[in-house]
C-alpha cells in the first residue's frame, strides 16, 4: 500500500487514525502493529515473511547480547550480517553477477530478485536498535509488541526517516494523548507533503522522463532545465514522503526526526548533508564513520573515512557503479572542502546567493550520475547544440511549474500563516489530481 492510493487516503488512513485515537492505552500498540503489518503485506504479502524474520532476529538477538558476556562481541557481529545477508541478496545479487560477468567473461545464470520496498530502512533501524543495546546506549526492549511496532510503524517504514530505537522507547511505552489539534496539525502536514509529491514531484517527474528519453533532441537548454527539474522531482517526492511520515505519525502522538530542512537553501556542501536526508546521514555517521576512527587519528585516516562513508552511502541508494561513484564524487568534494573551503575568508565574503548557487552546482552534477543517463553530461556541454524547436516548446510549456519549484527551494520560507481551510483544499486538489493522472511511485522506494 502506498500513501498516495485511494485505498490508503480513503479508507486505510482514516480507518486507523481513528481507531487508534478512541481505542484504551494497552489496546493502541497491538492495533498499530496489525495495521503496520497490514499496510505492508498489502501488495505483497510474502515480503512479511522477511520483515518478520528482522523483527525476530533482532528481538531476540538484542536479548542474547544483553544476557551473555563471553563471545558477546561475536555474536553482535553475527547478528549484524544477519541483518545484512536478506539486503545483500535482494538488493545487490544482480549488481554483484553483472560485475562478475564483466570482470571474469563467464556468464552467471541468476535472476535478480524482486526487490522489497522499504528493506534498507528497516533494515537499518534494526541494526541501529542492535548497536545500541550493544554500546548500552538504550535499554533492550522485552516486550515483544513494542519492539515489533517500533520497527515496522508505518508511517515511517517505507521509506524513514530512519528513526533509532531511543527516539521512540518513551514513546511507546507510554501512548501519548493525542489532542483535536494535533491530529489536525498532523493532516495539514500531511497533506503539504502529498501536495509536494502529487502537484510538484510527479510533474517534474514527467518532465524529465521526456527530456531524458532524447537527450540529443533536447540540446543544452533541455538537458540543463532536464536535470533541474530531476533534482526537484527527488526532493519534493523524498521530503515529501518524509512529511506525509511525520504528520501520520504526529496525529498518532509521535514526533519523528525531521528529515529535511530546505537543502537548496545550503552554502556549502558539507550545510547540504547536514540538511539533506538527515537520519540517514546521523545514521553514517554514529554507526560507520564513528566506529572507524572519525576525525580523532589524523587528517589522512578521517579524509580514508569519508571516502568509506560516501561510498557506502552510494551503494545504500542503489546497486550501481553509478550509485557509487556518486557517493565517491561527494566524498571528494567533501574532503576538498573541509581543507580549502570551509573558514576561509574569501569564502565567507562572497555573497550568500553565489555560494548558494555553487553548492547547488555540484549537486545538480552528482545528480546527474545519480540518475544514470550519462548522456545528459555531453548534452549539458552543448555537444548536440542548443536544443531543438521542439525541446523549448516544451521548456517553454514547463516553465511556470519549473519556476513555482525553484521558488520554494531556494527562495527563503514566506512568512505566511497557513488558514485552517488549506489543507482539505490540498487535499481535494491532490485527489483531483490522482484521479486525472494517476501516481508515480515514490523515487526512494527503489532503495
Amino acid at each position: 500500500m502506498v500513501f498516495c492510493s485511494f485505498t490508503f487516503l480513503l479508507f486505510f488512513m482514516p480507518a486507523v487514525l481513528l481507531g487508534y485515537r478512541f481505542l484504551p492505552d494497552r489496546a493502541k500498540r497491538p492495533f498499530l502493529l496489525a495495521a503496520s503489518l497490514v499496510f505492508y503485506g498489502w501488495g505483497a504479502p510474502v515480503w512479511l515473511i522477511l520483515l518478520l524474520y528482522v523483527m525476530a532476529l533482532d528481538y531476540a538477538g538484542a536479548l542474547l547480547v544483553t544476557r551473555i558476556q563471553r563471545g558477546r562481541r561475536l555474536l553482535f557481529a553475527a547478528l549484524i550480517v544477519l541483518n545484512l545477508v536478506p539486503l545483500i541478496y535482494f538488493k545487490y545479487a544482480g549488481f554483484l553477477r553483472d560485475t562478475l560477468e564483466t570482470l571474469t567473461g563467464i556468464r552467471i545464470r541468476m535472476d535478480s530478485p524482486l526487490l522489497p520496498a522499504g528493506i534498507s530502512f528497516f533494515t537499518f533501524q534494526g541494526i541501529s536498535y542492535l548497536a545500541d543495546v550493544f554500546r548500552g546506549k538504550a535499554k533492550v526492549q522485552r516486550n515483544f509488541v513494542l519492539f515489533g511496532t517500533y520497527l515496522s510503524m508505518f508511517p515511517q517504514l517505507v521509506a524513514g526517516p530512519i528513526v533509532r530505537y531511543t527516539d521512540l522507547e518513551a514513546q511507546l511505552e507510554k501512548p501519548a494523548e493525542v489532542s483535536t489539534e494535533d491530529m489536525r496539525a498532523g493532516l495539514e502536514r500531511f497533506a503539504v507533503g502529498l501536495g509536494k509529491k502529487v502537484l510538484l514531484a510527479d510533474a517534474m517527474g514527467r518532465f524529465w522522463a521526456k527530456i531524458s528519453a532524447d537527450l540529443p533532441g533536447a540540446g543544452a537548454l533541455g538537458a540543463w532545465m532536464g536535470l533541474a527539474a530531476f533534482s526537484f522531482q527527488i526532493f519534493f517526492d523524498f521530503s515529501g514522503y518524509s512529511d506525509m511520515a511525520l504528520g501520520l505519525g504526529k496525529a498518532m502522538g509521535f514526533t519523528f526526526p525531521e528529515n529535511f530542512d530546505r537543502p537548496y537553501r545550503a552554502r556549502s556542501l558539507t550545510e547540504f548533508w547536514r540538511r539533506w536526508h538527515m537520519s540517514l546521514t546521523t545514521w553514517f555517521r554514529e554507526y560507520v564513520y564513528i566506529p572507524l576512527g572519525g576525525n580523532r587519528k589524523g587528517e589522512w585516516r578521517r579524509n580514508l573515512n569519508i571516502l568509506i562513508v560516501w561510498a557506502l552511502t552510494g551503494l545504500w541508494h542503489g546497486a550501481g557503479w553509478n550509485f557509487v561513484l556518486w557517493g565517491v564524487w561527494f566524498g571528494v568534494l567533501l574532503i576538498i572542502e573541509k581543507k580549502w573551503v570551509i573558514g576561509r575568508k574569501g569564502t565567507e565574503r562572497l555573497p550568500g546567493w553565489l555560494r548558494q548557487a555553487l553548492t547547488y552546482l555540484p549537486v545538480l552534477i552528482g545528480w546527474g550520475m545519480f540518475t544514470g543517463k550519462w548522456q545528459v553530461f555531453p548534452a549539458m556541454a552543448g555537444t548536440y547544440g542548443w536544443s531543438t524547436p521542439a525541446a523549448v516548446l516544451e521548456c517553454l510549456s514547463f516553465l511556470p511549474m519549473f519556476l513555482v519549484c525553484a521558488g520554494i527551494s531556494f527562495l527563503p520560507k514566506p512568512k505566511v500563516e497557513c488558514r485552517r481551510w488549506a489543507a482539505p483544499v490540498l487535499m481535494v486538489l491532490c485527489l483531483a489530481a490522482l484521479a486525472a493522472q494517476g501516481y508515480a511511485p515514490f523515487v526512494y522506494f527503489q532503495f
